[in-house]
């Protein structure tokens, strides 16, 4: 869970508290922000779930890069998955998330070269209002999270070897 007050420093509107409520889950809680985890964020028109691992420290992403470069064939198996797909579509591409360039070490040719580039590996689904006030809100939300499990594993083994 994430607190309730703003930080208004910086910002123009100085109201000092959220109006979304946002919980992390991951494998080493607060400990630990460079494991890939789930998230849930409630906000009235803006609610979604996903997760994955979000701005890493270089040397996190280093190992995810190495072992996406290393094992290709798994992350692609985990992204094309009828279960992936059906929830998720793809990765999360903004341009904030996302290198122009292969990052270095590797070749521009390289076939992972589209996976390399991510500086985040994360997935997210809009939540309607009207699927959060119905009875199946939670089963819904659980489905996304099970989804996501095979990509939070592979990016978990990649960034605790």
């Amino acid at each position: 869970m994430f607190r309730i007050n703003r930080d208004v420093r910086f910002s123009k509107d100085k109201s000092p508290y959220k109006t979304n409520l946002g919980a992390s889950i991951n494998k080493d809680g607060k400990k630990n922000w460079n494991s890939a985890g789930y998230y849930f964020h409630l906000e009235p028109g803006k609610s979604f779930a996903g997760g994955g691992l979000y701005m890493p420290e270089p040397g996190v992403l280093k190992k995810v890069r190495q072992e996406i470069d290393y094992d290709l064939s798994r992350i692609r198996f985990i992204l094309s998955s009828k279960k992936f797909k059906s929830v998720y579509g793809d990765l999360d591409r903004s341009v904030e998330l996302v290198l122009s360039r292969v990052p270095k070490g590797y070749a521009p040719d390289d076939p992972a070269a589209d996976l390399l580039k991510f500086k985040s590996y994360i997935a997210m689904v809009t939540i309607p209002d009207d699927v959060l006030l119905s009875k199946d809100a939670a089963k819904k939300i659980a489905a996304a999270f099970n989804a996501l499990q095979p990509l939070i594993e592979f990016l978990n083994t990649a960034t605790s070897t």
